[in-house]
């Protein structure tokens, strides 16, 4: 399928661009980027051997990418506008029980949807160095390098807005990124506003409840070579969601379905199935 996009009314009326690709009767995987990202964070998700069997869908969160950024932190600081964001997605494009895919603020995406609207709707959840620890937690941020904190990102000083950026990138990648990925990756980095990037990142919508909760299978993906999501959360992450499947690559950062698409898109495949296959069964029960 050749990848087409859409544009959705979210929360409030925002605008969500939406970027679809892969199989069009497969099954839905519906994958949200993380913080300051953009879809084209799942490139190679879209030319790679998940196209060949599931529906993908990538939205720009609001705030990001070509989606609408409306002033104010009330529009980012709180669950319902991410969730209603996310349920509006499904509702537009007829998403039958998709799955979440949630990197990194993704995946506190993907919670706060649950948080708000339950998992009727959804076949699981899938996040990807992301913590249950909240994001402003002073002991978790304590511990984070500078590069990590980012701090700069917030900065209305576009010159230090790059170099924080830039930073943050290398940091988020176990092996330095090519010349022409870090500056693709650097541009749509720079889409979102600062003030934006500030709210949104550092909102604790308590929500982890919700995901521990959940009765549909739930997977945690996690690259050894992590320095955002360190080993320390990823430990509090698992043993928070014990019933979790678990999937760990070496020498990946951040980002593994980056770093090792191929190994992350066949766990996903896996899991998807998994997951797909007992919807379907509580749906016959």
């Amino acid at each position: 399928m050749k990848p087409i996009t859409h544009t959705i009314s979210g929360h409030g009326g925002v605008k969500l661009h939406v970027r679809e690709a892969g199989n069009p009767d497969g099954p839905p995987l519906l994958l949200i980027h993380g913080w300051s990202q953009h879809h084209l964070s799942w490139s190679k998700q879209f030319t790679g051997a998940l196209a060949e069997r599931f529906r993908l869908i990538a939205p720009d969160l609001r705030g990001h990418g070509a989606s609408g950024k409306p002033e104010g932190a009330h529009h980012y600081d709180s669950a319902e506008p991410w969730a209603d964001d996310i349920q509006a997605v499904i509702d537009a494009l007829s998403l039958d029980n998709p799955l979440l895919v949630g990197w990194s603020m993704g995946g506190r995406v993907a919670m706060e949807y649950v948080s708000v609207h339950g998992e009727a709707d959804i076949a699981g959840v899938a996040i990807i160095g992301t913590s249950v620890m909240a994001p402003g937690n002073p002991e978790v941020l304590a511990e984070r390098s500078p590069a990590i904190k980012a701090e700069g990102m917030y900065s209305s000083d576009q010159g230090v807005q790059l170099t924080s950026t830039i930073a943050f990138l290398r940091a988020c990648f176990a092996a330095p990124l090519s010349k022409q990925d870090l500056a693709i990756m650097t541009g749509f980095n720079m889409l979102v506003p600062p003030a934006i990037r500030k709210a949104s990142r550092l909102r604790d919508s308590g929500c982890d409840a919700a995901l521990q909760a959940m009765t549909k299978p739930v997977a945690v993906f996690w690259g050894e070579a992590e320095k955002v999501c360190s080993r320390p959360m990823f430990d509090a992450t698992v043993a928070a969601l014990p019933e979790a499947a678990t999937f760990t690559y070496p020498g990946a950062g951040h980002a593994p379905f980056w770093e090792r698409p191929d190994a992350f898109d066949t766990d996903l495949a896996g899991f998807a199935d998994t997951a797909f296959a007992s919807t379907m069964q509580g749906a016959a029960a």
